[in-house]
């Protein structure tokens, strides 16, 4: 199955490019499904469709699914929630926030990784899954959940394996008060599920010949420099951005002075986002005289975006992380990390065993290194042409 996700910075009009993209596949033949994993969802409001939890049928060829977080934290999370609200009744904290201390800061993120995968292991109902995500921030954010989240609840289930068990269990049965800090095993079992549910979801978005990311944006600074960020953290998780969308551009012969201002203003920048994303491939949609609501409105857009081009191609490879043999004993592991050095961040690189550790401002990548250099050393990093160089030789 062909996965497809839109993100960008709140208000660039992601939402509205994502559908045209959906509907574009479904009218040219493919059963296509277009999820929105935005807690703020707009999905249902730009096709002009009444969406809910489960897919609904749009069109032919078309589904809609707005993923429900509360839903998900009620079917999946429930015993977890009602362990933490236990625990913080026993230390006097009850209400509302007993039963906020169940839910992790990002749970809304892994539960819709947790969706993309399921979807690509049944690989029984639709040739394209359409992803609209939260804005940059909150897409970045999901993409270092797995791994961070990962860590940290294998190291809780060993303590609880290795530790709580032996020692605290046995002694629980005979001391009441300890038993309301011992989890029941179906807590742990929901963790597990979780976690396991998104296990390998990276693996899975950074293939590239089954998964790219788009970003749409606006012809004005502040969305530049955030696209400009976002494409450097998601190369640094080796995903491949193959289509840039520029949205809602002014008429370019416009008689009226106000709009022939404006339209100075964005080519200036419409030209800075052609040289700086070069040569991944650009579109232009117009600010069209209507709001972008509904089928007829949306294939409009579609057929600004893609001309005579199928959108389920991709449109543009590369590998944003590989090795390369410079000779005998000598390796350079090359990461894509364009805009880097503009953005005043140094990265720091740790190597531990076969992993490599690259962390940037707040966002870490743990790249699995071939067997090969795991008994290297690395000798330094340095920056050319927009890739992070990092240098491993033989002791």
């Amino acid at each position: 199955m062909r996965n497809i996700i839109f993100t960008g910075k709140g208000g660039v009009g992601k939402t509205s490019v994502a559908a045209a993209t959906a509907l574009r596949a479904a009218d040219m033949g493919y059963k296509t499904l277009i999820m929105s994993t935005d807690p703020a969802h707009s999905l249902g409001d730009s096709l002009d469709v009444e969406l809910g939890p489960s897919p609904v049928k749009i069109t032919e060829n078309l589904w809609g699914q707005e993923v429900s977080v509360f839903g998900d934290l009620n079917l999946n999370w429930d015993v977890v929630r009602e362990h933490f609200a236990h625990l913080m009744a026993s230390r006097g904290i009850e209400g509302v926030y007993a039963e906020e201390m169940g839910v992790l800061p990002g749970m809304e993120e892994l539960f819709s990784l947790s969706y993309i995968k399921r979807y690509n292991e049944e690989q029984k109902d639709f040739d394209l899954l359409v992803v609209d995500c939260a804005p940059t921030g909150e897409t970045l954010r999901l993409l270092s959940l797995p791994e961070t989240f990962g860590w940290f609840i294998k190291f809780i289930r060993n303590v609880e394996k290795y530790m709580v068990k032996p020692m605290i269990r046995p002694l629980s049965k005979k001391v009441k008060k300890l038993d309301d800090f011992v989890a029941p095993e179906e807590v742990y079992e929901k963790v597990d599920n979780l976690f396991s549910s998104t296990e390998g979801i990276i693996d899975l978005l950074a293939d590239g010949t089954k998964t790219t990311m788009r970003l749409v944006m606006n012809p004005e600074k502040m969305v530049i420099k955030e696209s400009m960020r976002a494409l450097t953290y998601l190369n640094l998780y080796g995903i491949t951005v193959d289509r840039i969308t520029i949205n809602r551009v002014m008429p370019d012969k416009s008689p009226d002075p106000y709009f022939q201002q404006w339209r100075g203003i964005q080519q200036k920048y419409i030209d800075q986002i052609n040289d700086a994303f070069a040569p991944i491939p650009v579109a232009e949609v117009p600010l069209f005289n209507n709001e972008v609501v509904g089928l007829e409105m949306l294939r409009k857009v579609g057929e600004k975006v893609y001309g005579d081009d199928n959108p389920l191609d991709v449109f543009f490879k590369e590998n944003p992380i590989n090795v390369i043999k410079n000779s005998e004993g000598h390796y350079t592991v090359r990461v894509k990390l364009p805009f880097m050095e503009n953005m005043g961040l140094e990265p720091k690189i740790m190597k531990l065993g076969d992993d490599l550790t690259i962390r940037i401002g707040d966002y870490q990548k743990i790249v699995a290194l071939p067997i090969f250099l795991a008994g290297m050393e690395s000798t330094g990093a340095s920056f050319e042409g927009g890739w992070l160089n990092i240098e491993f030789t033989k002791e």
